[in-house]
């Protein structure tokens, strides 16, 4: 059993910025030398999400939408008192701080039109760390 971990390192344009962090993650599978097992993405970091979502312009601006109506931005939150931010974190919450692929023969498998996002919720641009761990034989 083997373990392979690699940074992703990214600047984002503030509340709702989506990154497509595809084509790293399938980099870092195929360069760990792990033919099979799990790749976990994970973002650590309170008010930052990783999805997966097809990378299509109508549908990525369908989820930004979906996520302003589910949560709103100043309803009365009371962590607002503190940054202003509360649905950023909520919005997390709901979302995910990972996800985990399954690794055979040496590549992730993911669906046809199943991309990997980064979702930056936060309401200010930041610069953001994504670690993807490889684990298997």
């Amino acid at each position: 059993m083997g373990t392979h971990t690699e940074h992703l390192h990214f600047s984002t344009r503030g509340e709702i910025d989506l990154v497509d962090i595809t084509l790293e993650v399938e980099r870092v599978v195929e360069g760990s030398g792990i033919k099979n097992g799990v790749v976990i993405v994970f973002v650590p970091g309170a008010t930052g999400a990783i999805v997966t979502i097809e990378h299509e312009s109508g549908l990525l601006e369908d989820f930004k939408r979906a996520l302003k109506e589910l949560i709103p931005k100043g309803k009365g939150y009371l962590h607002d008192r503190i940054d202003d931010n509360a649905h950023s974190h909520l919005r997390a919450t709901l979302l995910g701080a990972s996800e985990c692929f399954p690794v055979v023969n040496g590549r992730l498998v993911r669906g046809t039109w199943q991309q990997i996002f980064f979702v930056e919720l936060d309401v200010r641009p930041r610069h953001r760390r994504v670690v993807v761990q490889v684990v298997g034989e």
